[in-house]
């Protein structure tokens, strides 16, 4: 493939590579060459015209795993017909229930060998996820009088870093058993907020991934 040919194609192919490649090796053991091997006689120089480096990589690769879910997000925070505390219930549905989620579980990605893509997952949490969707229902939620807090900050932070990496088996490596305690803790938590959005069918969900995971890792 030439170098200037398509060049929406060449990025979209060298970044679904070096996402298999991190999800499977992680991103520390996986080079630039391991990347050009799966490329099907894309060149080196390829790669170079399009990213300066690994870590470019890395954060495209990122943010192309968030466009979608903050698409969500942004989709349900804007919804007219759902007050603050139905917009956070659909989310946590919504999220969890995506298809692609069965895809990340399977693949079983080590986090221990991806430190920087799980910083980097970290950093979208708290510096776009928490204020620019979660942050504005619980406002919303505070003037329908559907959510109380004297924190809407830090609860918007606490619940989204609570649900993406606390509650994620992946990154602790938790077994189905130890998945299900961590969501009735989390339950009980947002109940403490008086806020009832978790439920049977969210904790099913969440342990099938668990046990997608623990299958397949």
């Amino acid at each position: 493939m030439a170098r200037n040919k398509n060049p929406e194609e060449t990025v979209h192919l060298i970044l679904d590579v070096a996402y298999r490649l991190f999800m499977e090796k992680g991103y520390e053991y996986t080079s630039i060459q391991d990347i050009i091997d799966r490329l099907g006689g894309l060149s080196k120089g390829a790669i170079y015209h399009h990213f300066k480096s690994k870590e470019d990589i890395l954060i495209a690769v990122t943010d192309k795993m968030t466009s979608e879910s903050n698409q969500l997000l942004a989709d349900i925070r804007d919804r007219t017909d759902l007050n603050g505390k139905e917009k956070l219930k659909a989310i946590f549905k919504e999220s969890i229930n995506r298809p692609i989620q069965n895809e990340i579980f399977a693949v079983a990605p080590n986090f221990h060998n991806n430190s920087k893509l799980l910083f980097s997952l970290l950093n979208e949490t708290v510096e776009t996820g928490a204020p620019d969707y979660i942050l504005p229902i619980i406002k919303q939620g505070l003037s329908d009088g559907s959510i109380q807090t004297d924190y809407p900050e830090q609860l918007a932070e606490l619940i989204l870093l609570t649900a993406n990496v606390w509650m994620n088996p992946m990154i602790f490596d938790n077994t189905v058993e130890e998945t299900f305690g961590k969501f009735m803790i989390f339950k009980q938590m947002m109940l403490g907020f008086g806020l009832d959005i978790v439920d049977e069918e969210l904790l099913n969900r969440l342990q099938e991934l668990a046990s997608i995971y623990q299958k397949k890792k």
